[in-house]
């Protein structure tokens, strides 16, 4: 059955039908675009809460602006679905995040309304900047660029780079202020303070509401309010909060906050806002889950729920009994278990305890748990700093968002040899956020930085042993990277053991070739032996541990023994595990016929994780057939 489309949104496919909408209709179309994504979302899940809570800003960007020639950036752009809806994707929404269908981000690629492909947080400022500048450039100062951020990215330092820089560029460039209070956990820091007393400011309120309507242009001051908006505005908020705007510190002309869930003062204040040159700031209150009362309520559950009932919101529960868990459950109870008889072991994340499951600590340790906020740099730096002080930071973060803060890791961790466990999570493919959130390339950044350790675990048993080694007295920078999802062991809970750095382990023997994986996927390894085994073949598997440093005696009887290798890998095979193994061979002078198998040197993008890793050729089948064809 298709999903919902009331009377209103049936008519809109382009922003061009939506202008043809009277004004009072839009509150209607608001609440058809709601139900259309609560619909396909409950069966098709995505990130539900974000995209409920920007329903009414995304029909009134498109109601007010000429896009594509206006240019709209959504930062993140997980709260895009509405946007996506009402630019020729209505028909195809059913599809998205799911393999070969459409993505769940703004994608230049897919559409020429998405100005600009997002993905991480705090890019939206400079990308509208750089094309506001362009713009002007080539004599189409008339063209109009807005940035859409949430309060949660504005912590990322990029984004207070590019309001710095676009405050004396004089660029036609609009920001909105897309104000929650939570990215997927509740939002931390002062910034976030800031913003809720300005929201919290009663008596700041009512001047507000006398300010907006001098700007609804229904008075007799008309043409002539901007002018009193602009006396009176630093005046008034410095006056009424006891402190000047952070914005307009940074030369924004700053209004707000307002209703972003009010989609008709939304538009008026919009178009009375076009006709202001320069950097400008629309700071909007909204609400997560906006219209749908289990995701108004629980904002970190509903933010991507997974499959629920459209209409009691009840999420379908897995059944997990008798389950391996997932790694991030042993991750958050493994350091729960080490930080008990260490004291030195904190925890650190930038904006993702619940994701990444350090919030077990957190409520157990709050004091030695820290949520730095969505800053993947200063997160490898507090880590520094903290590891330099004496204690042993676990840093935990995403792998595609380690990407962000490359360059702490060599110039603040590595190079000063101190001791951070990095806990890289989702490493890998990670399934239908696509080619945006792949932790695909963590491999091949960090085995190529001096001083560290790089390991990656095949069970929930390694990755507890390689978390204790990590922390153990005389470690310097240690990486450990793990897939998305569960693992392989329902009984999970081993005793803690050392392991011997840079020692790999040999799972099964055999004569006729032989397999090296590094992580998880080694056990498709143990599945493709067996098949091979079936068929005749007898095919030895070797589990690497550590691609850094390398075990050169493993590799020495490897290639003493073996003329043919696979190496398999969730992770790109430029500059690798598998190249890894290839540079080992070329410097000791051995010959023999190697295949890589992992990520291809292309983006890939949406799907499920099984999908993905056929698509590459590295699971259980792709590995089988490989070797099928290499032993005669």
């Amino acid at each position: 059955m298709p999903p919902f489309s009331g009377p209103l949104l049936s008519q809109v496919n382009f922003p061009s039908d939506l202008k043809k909408l009277k004004l009072e209709e839009l509150p209607q179309l608001c609440e058809e675009v709601r139900k259309f994504i609560i619909e396909v979302m409950s069966e098709n899940p995505g990130h539900l809460g974000a995209s409920l809570g920007t329903v009414e800003l995304a029909v009134a960007l498109h109601y007010v602006y000429d896009a594509p020639f206006d240019k709209i950036i959504w930062d993140v752009g997980h709260q895009a679905y509405a946007h996506k809806i009402l630019t020729g994707r209505k028909e195809r929404f059913e599809t998205i995040r799911t393999y070969q269908g459409i993505s769940g981000f703004p994608k230049m690629s897919e559409s020429e309304y998405d100005a600009f492909g997002v993905g991480h947080s705090s890019t939206s400022i400079s990308a509208a900047l750089g094309m506001a500048v362009a713009a002007k450039l080539s004599g189409q100062a008339n063209r109009h660029h807005v940035a859409i951020i949430g309060d949660g990215a504005m912590t990322g330092g990029m984004a207070m780079e590019a309001l710095n820089n676009a405050g004396v560029s004089n660029a036609n460039l609009m920001v909105i202020l897309n104000d929650n209070q939570i990215a997927i956990d509740k939002n931390v820091g002062a910034i976030k303070d800031y913003l809720a007393d300005i929201v919290t400011s009663r008596t700041y309120n009512k001047f507000r509401d006398k300010i907006w309507l001098l700007l609804g242009g229904g008075t007799k001051y008309g043409k002539n309010s901007r002018a009193i908006v602009k006396q009176l505005g630093n005046a008034l908020k410095t006056t009424l909060l006891n402190s000047g705007n952070l914005f307009e510190a940074f030369n924004f002309r700053y209004f707000g906050p307002v209703d972003g869930n009010d989609v008709i003062r939304l538009v008026k204040l919009l178009k009375d806002m076009n006709d202001i040159k320069g950097p400008k700031l629309l700071h909007i209150h909204t609400i997560k889950g906006k219209g749908f009362e289990k995701a108004e309520k629980d904002q970190t559950v509903y933010h991507a729920p997974g499959v629920f009932d459209k209409n009691t919101g009840t999420i379908r529960a897995d059944n997990c009994h008798g389950m391996a868990p997932k790694y991030q459950t042993v991750f958050g109870r493994t350091i729960i278990e080490l930080a008990e008889a260490n004291p030195k072991i904190v925890g650190v994340t930038p904006a993702m305890s619940t994701g990444c499951s350090l919030n077990l600590m957190m409520t157990k340790m709050p004091d030695r748990t820290f949520d730095v906020g969505i800053a993947e740099q200063h997160a490898v730096t507090f880590s520094a700093g903290m590891a330099a002080s004496g204690y042993v930071p676990f840093c935990n973060i995403y792998s595609t968002f380690m990407q962000r803060g490359y360059d702490q890791i060599i110039h603040d961790v590595a190079l000063q040899k101190l001791h951070v466990v990095f806990c890289l999570d989702r490493g890998g493919l990670v399934g239908e956020d696509g080619a945006t959130h792949h932790g695909a390339y963590d491999l091949a950044y960090l085995r190529c930085i001096p001083n560290m350790v790089v390991a990656s675990p095949m069970n929930e048993e390694e990755l507890r042993n390689m978390m204790y080694t990590a922390q153990l007295e005389g470690m310097g920078p240690f990486a450990i990277r793990y897939p998305k999802g569960r693992g392989v062991m329902p009984k999970w809970k081993t005793p803690l053991l050392q392991l011997e750095v840079g020692k790999g382990r040999m799972i099964r023997d055999g004569r006729d070739a032989v397999i090296i994986t590094l992580g998880h996927v080694g056990n498709y390894a143990v599945e493709a032996c067996a098949a091979l085994e079936k068929s005749g073949h007898s095919v030895a598997h070797f589990d690497l541990r550590f691609l850094k440093p390398l075990d050169e005696d493993g590799m020495h009887e490897i290639f003493r023994r073996f003329k043919i290798i696979v190496t398999v890998e969730d992770g790109s095979v430029m500059g690798g595990m598998g190249s890894a193994i290839l540079e080992f061979m070329a410097d000791h002078g051995y010959t023999a016929q190697i295949v890589r198998l992992g990520v291809p040197d292309h983006f890939i993008e949406q799907g499920s994780v099984a999908e993905l890793h056929h698509e590459c050729g590295f699971d259980t089948q792709g590995i089988v057939q490989t070797l099928s064809r290499m032993i005669q």
